[in-house]
């Protein structure tokens, strides 16, 4: 077990904000128990995101110690399987390789979550072996203007393009989910993804990572960035699982 002063030596000025923290998580990481960390901000303006306060306002919510955090989580090491990095978009933080590093060290596996808008970082953390998984937020089909209308900003596809095709061919476990939003996404929209991610599949189909999956995720009504968005109603679960069947079906 790590000692308070070692801990203390890990952990660098220059890491990340962490402005919130999740002990324990069953649905962060498929299969496995982790905690989880956010880190404010983000490059996109997704209209059903409901994590806006910590992308457009992080100031107004507490600063978390990651050396009080590692402190609490070195007596679980043995139930909590690693920790999960999300956001907001954590791979716009300089810091974030240095607080991979941190974490395993700290004797703990990493996994990230990303919109995929950073290849150049993203290829850099996995060729360093800094994450041991990676999931990846895919707005909707590769087009320009679709894309746009999902993330909130302008998007050039190619980008996410290379990060989809780098995952595909990384030698760390990967994963893609969608969000499906009644009134941004067709269920359509979906199906055309599915079929573009195995046409990237099928080009690189040598890559360790060549049988993916993608998974749907229902909309939030709650409380998304879009106010708008609160008077639509989510997918059914009966519409929801016949979307991921045959996008399951699509992927094979």
């Amino acid at each position: 077990m790590l000692t308070s002063p070692l801990i203390r030596e890990l952990v660098d000025a220059k890491l990340p904000p962490i402005k919130g923290f999740i002990e324990t998580s069953l649905l962060d990481w498929t299969g496995h128990i982790c905690a989880v960390l956010f880190l404010p901000y983000c490059n996109l303006r997704c209209p059903y995101c409901h994590k806006h306060q910590l992308v457009l306002k992080p100031d107004t919510l507490e600063t978390v110690s990651l050396e009080a955090i590692l402190q609490r989580l070195q007596p679980l090491k043995d139930s909590v399987d690693g920790i999960c990095i999300t956001g907001g978009e954590p791979t716009i933080h300089r810091g974030l390789p240095a607080l991979l590093k941190t974490i395993h060290e700290a004797g703990f596996k990493t996994k990230l979550d990303t919109n995929g808008t950073q290849p150049e970082t993203l290829h850099y953390l996995i060729s360093e072996k800094l994450v041991d998984c990676v999931a990846m937020d895919v707005k909707g089909p590769l087009n320009d203007a679709t894309y746009a209308r999902c993330a909130g900003v302008f998007v050039p596809v190619s980008i996410i393009k290379k990060s989809i095709e780098l995952l595909m061919a990384a030698n760390v476990p990967s994963m893609f989910r969608c969000t499906a939003t009644p009134t941004l996404l067709a269920e359509s929209d979906v199906y055309l993804l599915a079929e573009e991610l195995k046409d990237l599949r099928i080009e690189g189909i040598d890559s360790p990572n060549a049988a993916l999956s993608l998974t749907v995720q229902n909309f939030n009504p709650a409380d998304p960035m879009e106010p708008d968005l609160k008077n639509i109603k989510p997918l059914t679960k009966e519409a929801l699982s016949r979307m991921q069947d045959e996008v399951n079906r699509i992927l094979g």
